[in-house]
């Protein structure tokens, strides 16, 4: 087996130097030992390709300027177009852009999608700005992204607190520059301008399906499972929803405001009208838990689709659930995979569990290019295809060589880039 090269991670650039690209940088080195690739193909994906940073101004309601940084990370061009989401967020850094890029590839490639990752967003807070504040700082942004986007260059998605108006203003944005319509730029778009049916869904149905899968495989059944989901937004409630459908009794879930949770399971429909209304602290028939109660609930699967870093050294050791599915990205420190690996939890990846997204998108993207559309039928059975078979070859492959779920998927995706990066090589 070839020794990867490595650099440490305290001589990181200081612009990549953030908590979640370290913890990208960990996982990608502990899987190293195990993938069996060169030291330069090795080298080379510990960086991004791009590195985007600039100053968004945006007119404000009332009549002042303000500035927004915004960023877009292009991690891997080797098996494709890049491909990842855009998020407004107060948290968001250059770094935390680059973790997230570096994960989409690893996504695309498990799911063997002619892609590599790629992930952007603007530092602000949302919820303190108006629909008309977020059209300009959304189509500004756009503009200043023209040279580094295009459907065969980097296609952006929604991701947190973006939606599909997001996108729309994105592509039309994008089409004005070019003088026709492009729907192919970006997808997690309405349908009346090229969106693919079940894309908004696509994530937390794909979650399920990989717990679906897994729970077989552990030799036990979801129907009648006592389950966690910490985040009811766009992931999470799908989750929770198609949980409920296969017979799995949801006892939990929360959102920004705080958690709920009713032992005999919760009214999933009810608990929607809240969430619409404002959060849904307070659900009738239920007693409030804070967020870390609900991560400590004792259940048979967690699901987290909140944030990133949710389960950590210090709250490792009291998780109570049999199966953690990761339906967000990088909720797990490298630390606390550790713990939980010493105490038998399976932990199914977020590269794994939440690639339902990526994979409509994809499907968008080809539908849009050929303008020809699928069914809903249809795209959920292409989806359960996907799904599945990263699945397996994750699960053999972790049975195989004594892996974690999470080094299996891991070093199948980098197995993936790095073959495809050795037979390229390096220009010039």
């Amino acid at each position: 087996m070839s020794s990867p090269a490595t650099t440490s991670t305290a001589d990181l650039p200081p612009e990549l130097d953030d908590p979640l690209f370290r913890t990208a940088l960990g996982q990608l080195d502990g899987a190293l030992a195990f993938a069996d690739v060169s030291p330069h193909a090795a080298e080379v994906l510990r960086y991004p390709e791009r590195s985007l940073a600039v100053s968004v101004p945006v007119h404000m309601d009332d009549g002042s300027l303000s500035v927004f940084p915004g960023y877009r990370v292009q991690h891997s061009s080797v098996l494709g177009p890049t491909k990842g989401g855009i998020r407004y967020d107060l948290a968001v850094t250059l770094g935390e852009c680059a973790a997230l890029a570096m994960w989409m590839t690893w996504k695309c490639a498990l799911l063997r999608l002619p892609y590599g990752g790629a992930k952007g967003g603007i530092r602000c807070d949302p919820r303190a700005l108006s629909e008309h504040e977020l059209e300009g700082l959304t189509r500004r942004f756009t503009a200043d992204l023209l040279p580094v986007i295009g459907p065969q260059r980097d296609i952006p998605a929604p991701d947190m607190a973006t939606n599909e108006q997001t996108m729309a203003w994105m592509m039309d944005t994008y089409s004005m520059q070019v003088g026709h319509a492009v729907p192919e730029i970006v997808t997690g778009k309405p349908l009346s301008v090229g969106g693919s049916v079940l894309r908004p869904e696509a994530t937390g149905i794909g979650v399920v399906m990989v717990v679906e899968g897994a729970v077989a495989r552990l030799g036990w059944k979801l129907e009648g499972a006592h389950c966690v989901v910490q985040g009811f937004g766009k992931v999470g409630a799908v989750a929770a929803h198609e949980l409920a459908v296969r017979g799995a009794r949801v006892i939990a879930v929360s959102d920004i405001h705080g958690g709920v949770f009713a032992d005999d399971g919760l009214d999933l429909e009810e608990l929607d009208r809240l969430h619409q209304a404002g959060g849904i602290a307070g659900a009738e028939g239920t007693r409030p838990l804070t967020n870390a109660e609900i991560l400590e609930l004792p259940c048979d699967v967690l699901v987290l689709a909140a944030t990133e870093r949710q389960v950590t050294e210090e709250n490792a050791g009291r998780i109570a659930a049999r199966l953690i599915a990761e339906g967000a990205n990088g909720p797990t420190t490298l630390e606390a995979d550790d713990i939980l690996a010493e105490r038998g939890i399976t932990v199914l990846p977020d590269i794994l569990t939440n690639a339902g997204g990526v994979a409509v998108s994809y499907f968008e993207w080809v539908q849009d290019i050929q303008r020809l559309f699928w069914t809903r039928e249809e795209i959920r059975t292409r989806l359960a295809d996907l799904m599945g078979h990263a699945l397996d070859r994750v699960w053999t492959l972790s049975v195989e060589e004594s892996l974690s779920l999470r080094s299996a998927a891991l070093v199948r995706s980098i197995r993936e880039v790095a073959g495809a990066l050795e037979t390229r090589g390096i220009y010039p």
